[in-house]
């Protein structure tokens, strides 16, 4: 059973969608889809597979990663009313979400590129539970990057780690002891410790809520140090601000691209019943 299967059955449970069997037997329908804000559209795949598993056949009219205006057609359906109305509200609300976190995506990436165009735009772990593959998905159709994906694809040695073992330094070590051909990245807050992790040639080092202006001065100790370690920020960006870091950082990750994003409006409406 894959992800789509498993969101199937959590709208179907045991018995199905009991008021629709009720209502029709064999009655057939076309249906479409239909963009009601301009958006970056996402999750039309997820979409199309969600109404070929329960009967209907989907012709997709526009592409993940489309500009589109309100008012635009992006799929249309055809078969069985049951099979659509099964459907209905689980591919609404799979594209809603992805294309809100890609349109917000684009949107700092276009901002950001002006400034700096090798900064790139991450996602972050604050992702909801089941559904992150769909959502780090959605902000690379945006034009952003995942970043981990997990806690087993790269190691990021945050503050809760630091607070047990005491130093960034012992933690650095310690890790590199155990692990290897992997990305290492560590969370600092201050120049020592950004130091530090910069002799220690780690791959990655996190300024996390710094101010842009301490976070500039902490970026450039570091890359004369090492030049090639990548710079990231992350912690209070918000699009008012995003573009004070964006001249010095090579990566600006937001938990708020999937934790608390607004969905992107579409409708489903039935065209004719025959």
């Amino acid at each position: 059973m894959d992800d789509i299967d498993r969101f199937i059955k959590e709208d179907l449970g045991e018995k199905g969608d009991i008021t629709s069997d009720s209502l029709f037997t064999h009655e057939q329908a076309n249906a479409e889809i239909i963009a009601k804000e301009d958006c970056i559209v996402a999750g039309l795949i997820e979409l199309k597979t969600v109404f070929e598993k329960t009967g209907a056949v989907v012709t997709l009219k526009a592409s993940d990663g489309d500009v589109i205006e309100k008012g635009i057609i992006v799929a249309q359906i055809k078969g069985s009313v049951r099979s659509i109305l099964k459907g209905e509200r689980l591919s609404l609300n799979i594209i809603s979400r992805m294309s809100g976190i890609a349109t917000e995506t684009k949107k700092l990436v276009d901002k950001c590129r002006i400034i700096n165009p090798n900064v790139t735009i991450a996602g972050t772990r604050k992702t909801t539970p089941g559904f992150r593959r769909f959502e780090k998905k959605a902000v690379m159709i945006g034009g952003g990057e995942s970043h981990r994906f997990g806690l087993f694809d790269a190691v990021m040695i945050k503050d809760n780690h630091l607070k047990i073992i005491g130093s960034v330094d012992d933690a650095i070590k310690k890790v590199k002891e155990k692990v290897k051909d992997t990305i290492i990245e560590v969370e600092v807050e201050n120049m020592y410790d950004a130091q530090t992790a910069a002799t220690l040639n780690v791959d990655v080092i996190m300024l996390d809520n710094l101010k842009p202006k301490n976070a500039d001065i902490i970026a450039k100790k570091i890359r004369q140090i090492n030049p090639h370690i990548i710079i990231e920020v992350s912690g209070c960006i918000t699009e008012n601000n995003i573009e004070k870091y964006a001249h010095f950082a090579d990566r600006i990750s937001l938990g708020y691209l999937t934790h608390s994003i607004k969905n992107i409006d579409f409708s489903l409406e039935i065209k004719n019943v025959f």
